[in-house]
């Protein structure tokens, strides 16, 4: 009998599930590779991270939030700001003039959230920084145009801020991230800050949109790890630390989907309702006692190309976590493999 995925069009609770999922997923992995293989590597991989998501989303961004026609360091800084409002991220923007504005991330800060900063390098948040905002003036085409960072939460100050600044000439690539940690940010005026329209963020709206968020910073991470660490050692990293997010994530999932029922079958229907909750086309079937659920789409990996398996199979763990979280007996098999030449993704739950 084929029972669908049961959702509705817009599963809010499913939205926040795969939300919680990959924002541990992300703080997970960084943790996993600083703490196995060391700050420079791990820097490396979120580097490059950040600097996909930059080229990927900050240009499309500044247009259809309505910042493109700005002075670029006001445009640079409530980028920052709206966007990761949107995100469900706390921020801070204070204009200073049009060639001089902030942007200030207070604590706690949302990847590293709760105890997870205490494991962060500074080389690893320095990154983020060389990843996307010491490259904003590379993609608008300003070399004048670079970022001061002045505090880092990870080394113990109040929050990561800095300010955007054209200089008067331009700037080598090494000064387009420069660090003055004897500056503090200005006070913060909501009341002076940009807002977003009014009424224009439905709670199914924002709940996908803070979804989104988290989905796109695995599109890259997981790739990226990949590549800086090599199909054996960094899908070992992603797939352990993906396994132990499953198990630890699956009691906040379980509450969030309203329970999730016993065995095989009940964790294959939470399984079906969450691949669809992140936008695949998941239907579920049970017959003779075996659940099988099948897809043809992997969204969270749609715009990837040539994709190593050791990708598919790290991020499999999630679920393999989540389901020994569940019931230790269960039986996760992966029956068919679109990137192996398959019509379909299939998992067999026992």
């Amino acid at each position: 009998m084929n029972q669908g995925s049961g959702t509705t069009k817009d599963d809010i609770a499913a939205y926040r599930a795969i939300e919680l999922i990959y924002h541990s997923y992300l703080t997970g992995l960084i943790l996993m590779i600083s703490s196995r293989v060391g700050a420079i590597r791990a820097a490396d991989v979120v580097f490059r991270t950040f600097r996909r998501q930059q080229l990927a989303r900050f240009v499309p961004g500044l247009k259809k939030l309505g910042l493109d026609q700005l002075p670029h360091a006001v445009a640079c800084a409530q980028y920052h700001y709206l966007s990761n409002q949107v995100g469900g991220v706390k921020v801070e923007y204070v204009y200073e003039s049009d060639t001089k504005a902030w942007v200030r991330y207070p604590p706690p800060r949302w990847i590293w959230s709760g105890t997870a900063i205490c494991g962060i390098p500074s080389e690893v948040s320095r990154a983020m920084l060389w990843g996307w905002h010491a490259n904003n003036g590379v993609v608008l085409g300003n070399p004048r145009l670079g970022f001061v960072c002045t505090g880092q939460t990870v080394d113990g100050q109040p929050g990561l801020e800095g300010y955007y600044k054209e200089w008067n000439h331009d700037l080598a690539p090494e000064e387009r991230l420069q660090f003055s940690p004897g500056e503090r940010c200005p006070p913060f005026r909501a009341d002076l800050a940009p807002r977003l329209p009014e009424n224009a963020w439905p709670e199914a709206r924002l709940q996908k949109v803070l979804r989104n968020y988290a989905m796109e910073y695995i599109t890259s991470i997981v790739p990226e790890t990949i590549a800086v660490l090599g199909p054996e050692m960094g899908g070992h990293l992603a797939g352990a630390a993906a396994r132990l997010v499953g198990m630890h994530t699956f009691d906040e999932v379980a509450s969030l989907l309203g329970g999730v029922g016993p065995g095989a079958a009940g964790f294959a229907a939470a399984f079906a309702r969450l691949a669809a909750g992140q936008g695949d086309d998941a239907q579920l079937l049970m017959e003779r006692g075996l659940a099988t659920v099948r897809q043809t789409s992997w969204r969270l990996m749609a715009e990837r190309e040539a994709l190593s398996s050791a990708i598919f199979d790290a991020w499999n763990e999630l679920w393999i976590g989540a389901a020994l979280a569940h019931d230790r007996f269960i039986r996760v098999d992966v029956t068919e493999r679109r990137d192996r030449g398959d019509a379909s993704w299939c998992w067999q739950f026992r």
